[in-house]
């Protein structure tokens, strides 16, 4: 499964997904999410590939997560959610489980799920004007145990309450201090440092770095999530809380909640 605004381009052992809605932040719709577990399918099915590299297009975003304003027909009923929430996570967990080693290029911002697309990637490099940060609280989002469970496995749980209940959003040094980022570099740098990273990681031997890849994974275990843990993800949608938070994001004004 393809989408126009998700281009890919091969060339050296390496690919590189691009992220293309710069008018939008490179924020994702529907079937972009559904759209991208397809594509690290079959990059990670690619025996000829040695890394991968996501970044979004121009420099003001990576992707700003989520895109809000298309939730007015992409949510919103329980079997509108059930689909948003399996794209969400499949496109997660297929970056993740993505035989070759990932490299995030953050140029400007990473909000949300788009922050969450970085996380799963195996390295990120941002600059100083790159802003990493997850507002679920402004929407009355849940965030999904993946992507809480990178979040916690990179930066410990005081970054994640910071990131999830003050709703701090970091700036690119701050990123690196909190483990965010794998690397800084000046802002002009940051997809010719990627992209220069990816080489380096393709001169090395593809099998012993895929190994490690999925050594280090395996090491982790499985998440310890029930089933009634997940059934509490889908409570969110029926707020209203975050029917107020969608549409005071479309009325451009500060959302009101009631806590119900």
């Amino acid at each position: 499964m393809s989408h126009p605004d998700l281009h890919l381009a091969q060339g050296a052992g390496i690919a590189t997904l691009t992220i293309s809605r710069p008018a939008r932040r490179n924020a994702l719709t529907l079937p972009m999410w559904q759209a991208l577990p397809g594509l690290f399918e079959t990059l990670s099915a690619d025996a000829s590939l040695r890394c991968v590299v996501l970044r979004g297009a121009g420099e003001q975003a990576f992707s700003a997560g989520a895109d809000i304003a298309a939730f007015a027909t992409e949510r919103g009923t329980e079997e509108r959610e059930r689909a948003y929430h399996d794209a969400l996570v499949s496109a997660f967990l297929a970056i993740e489980r993505c035989a070759h080693p990932v490299v995030a290029a953050l140029s400007g911002h990473a909000l949300g799920g788009g922050c969450g697309l970085a996380l799963m990637c195996d390295f990120r490099v941002g600059g100083p004007g790159t802003r990493m940060g997850i507002p679920a609280r402004n929407l009355g989002l849940f965030y999904p145990h993946e992507g809480l469970d990178a979040l916690l496995r990179i930066a410990g749980e005081a970054v994640a309450m910071e990131m999830l209940v003050e709703g701090r959003t970091y700036s690119g040094a701050e990123a690196l201090e909190r483990r965010l980022l794998t690397r800084l570099v000046p802002d002009e740098a940051v997809q010719a440092e990627a992209l220069a990273l990816a080489r380096r990681i393709a001169e090395g031997a593809p099998l012993a770095n895929r190994f490690h890849k999925r050594a280090l994974r395996a090491l982790r275990g499985p998440l310890p999530i029930t089933a009634a843990d997940r059934a509490e993800l889908e409570e969110f949608p029926r707020s209203a809380d975050f029917r107020e938070a969608v549409a005071a994001f479309n009325e451009k004004r500060k959302p009101v909640f009631q806590g119900r």
